[in-house]
């Protein structure tokens, strides 16, 4: 089953999608004026800001049309409704790499978009659930955690909950984020922590998501999860040792 509906446009999760980008926006700001990441006011920050968003829209189409498109038959409803946050994680981390080097910003923005991004994604995940796509698997046996959906003939069937559980994620990060902050916990790499935690999240999670395997029990998205800790585990290492070693970190 694809990342998002095979309908047309469902509007919940357009509601919910938009207000994700809104609020994520909102804490974007909220965190430049309280001063993370040494800049308060630099005029390129919206623009990276932008290149992620922007990346994370095509990542995000791209990933889907590689991990589902080719289990679907062709329609325009399939390539408009598509989409997958882990290739949206991928390319807009790409972006922002991207947008700072060409414009010669070289203060970190990890610890923006570790606040921005799980909020985003949380709420987006909200829609998710509402609209009833995103599905997890389905249980032979009702349980207290299963969730009950009904299809187009009126069948019940019990799934495991694995939009519920991506929402919860992304909360117990943000609940991590407070004391991280306040504390001074990993500072420059909280988003390369987050990659790390959601990659190895989403990679144990996949497998109990009702998505379409290419290779057995594989899917695309297991990885695409792989890829976001590999890109997570590496960056970390390097700004940590670029932390311990200043001089290292400076241009040639």
């Amino acid at each position: 089953m694809p990342e998002q509906a095979l309908q047309s446009l469902p509007p919940w999760y357009t509601l919910t999608a938009a207000a994700g980008i809104c609020l994520s926006l909102a804490a974007w700001i909220f965190m430049i004026r309280r001063g993370v990441g040494g800049q308060r006011t630099d005029p390129r920050l919206p623009l990276i800001y932008g290149s992620a968003l922007l990346g994370a829209i095509i990542g995000a189409k791209l990933s889907f049309l590689l991990a589902e498109a080719w289990n679907q038959p062709f329609s325009f409803e399939v390539l408009l409704s598509g989409k997958s946050i882990t290739g949206a994680l991928l390319l807009g981390y790409i972006a922002v790499e991207w947008a700072k080097r060409y414009l010669h910003y070289e203060s970190t923005t990890g610890d923006l978009f570790a606040f921005a991004v799980p909020i985003g994604i949380g709420i987006g995940r909200i829609g998710c659930i509402l609209q009833g796509c995103c599905q997890g698997v389905i249980c032979e046996i009702q349980h207290s955690w299963t969730i009950s959906t009904t299809d187009a003939v009126g069948h019940i069937t019990h799934r495991w909950p694995a939009a519920h559980l991506e929402l919860a994620f992304q909360c117990l990060f943000l609940l991590w984020m407070l004391p991280a902050t306040r504390l001074n916990w990993c500072p420059t790499n909280r988003f390369h922590v987050y990659l790390m935690a959601y990659g190895l999240f989403r990679f144990a999670n996949e497998w109990m998501r009702d998505d379409a395997r290419f290779l057995g029990p594989l899917s695309v998205y297991h990885l695409f999860a792989a890829a976001i800790f590999a890109l997570g585990l590496v960056r970390f290492i390097s700004r940590a040792r670029s932390l311990n070693h200043p001089a290292s970190a400076l241009p040639a």
